[in-house]
């Protein structure tokens, strides 16, 4: 893959809450910044605003606490945040169960602002028994209606008439993976396995800022079996646990953390090559990647 041209590595994460990041990718994050220094940039976009799922707190309320949650892990993972928003400069509603020009056109935007060359996503079910999380499916689904047009001049015109860019730039089109959603139970598959446990910590203090969800909505909405953690100590054992439930879903080792990614053909498809070169702490299972080349050159 072409670099960016002052070398950079660039990978945007779209999701659709405030705390999904740190739950899929958050140690990738911190294993590139690790291993690139300054020659990673990542960025983190959330498209909803996050008023919806919590049993005290006001529609209000819980917006304004999860934006600042977000915040908060944003400084201590030291990467970028974005909200995605509306022409208007409001953001989705949580729940956007529907995919709607103004959210293809308000992630085409963001999408070529960042010219990202790698971007992660929620991923679409494949087995119709898997279960799903609206926002997750809706975001997953727009990114791959958007993904084609992310190099089209003039997809999206703007609303207010302004004339069209008589000689538009030429953009890089993003190879595009999708993240493990614990939401798809029994339908998860990967293509590549990063080893994020020496993140660990990281990952803990990170998803630790969600206090609203982790000590407060998960629990009491019952849908992950969360208990209610009185320090990060505790936090660390839930997290742990949670990280050998997925190992163990997708028979991988149980004894380390991994964030696990599916290669699609929404984007650019890479090689494996490409792959093991830009992912620092992959798997090491060579019958994998051969298996994942021979596949990605007949989608090439």
């Amino acid at each position: 893959m072409e670099s960016a041209p002052d070398n950079r590595l660039k990978v945007l994460h779209v999701h659709a809450h405030f705390d999904d990041f740190e739950f899929c990718a958050a140690g990738t994050f911190e294993r590139w910044r690790l291993d690139r220094g300054p020659l990673f940039q990542g960025r983190v976009l959330v498209c909803t605003d996050g008023r919806a799922g919590h049993h005290r707190h006001s529609r209000l309320e819980t917006g304004t606490i999860r934006l600042a949650e977000q915040a908060a892990s944003a400084a201590l993972g030291n990467y970028e945040f974005s909200l995605l928003r509306q022409r208007c400069g409001e953001p989705f509603a949580e729940g956007c169960r529907v995919v709607t020009p103004e959210l293809l056109e308000a992630l085409w935007r963001e999408i070529r602002s960042f010219e990202p060359d790698y971007l992660i996503c929620p991923p679409l079910p494949s087995d119709p028994a898997a279960g799903v999380h609206p926002d997750h499916w809706t975001v997953a689904e727009a990114i791959r209606r958007v993904a084609y047009m992310i190099n089209v001049p003039h997809a999206f015109p703007d609303p207010s008439g302004a004339p069209d860019d008589p000689n538009p730039r030429w953009l890089k089109t993003p190879v595009i993976l999708n993240t493990y959603d614990a939401y798809q139970a029994g339908a998860n598959a990967f293509d590549i396995a990063v080893d994020v446990d020496p993140c660990f910590d990281l990952i803990a203090a990170e998803s630790w800022c969600h206090q609203s969800q982790i000590r407060e909505w998960l629990p009491w909405v019952g849908r992950h079996s969360i208990p209610v953690a009185a320090n990060l100590d505790e936090w660390k054992q839930t997290l742990r646990t949670r990280f050998q439930r997925q190992a163990r879903e997708l028979l991988l080792p149980t004894d380390r953390a991994w964030e696990v990614f599916g290669i699609t053909a929404w984007g650019t498809v890479p090689t494996a090559f490409q792959l093991a070169s830009d992912f620092p702490g992959l798997a090491e299972d060579s019958g994998r990647l051969d298996r994942l080349e021979a596949r990605l050159l007949r989608w090439s």
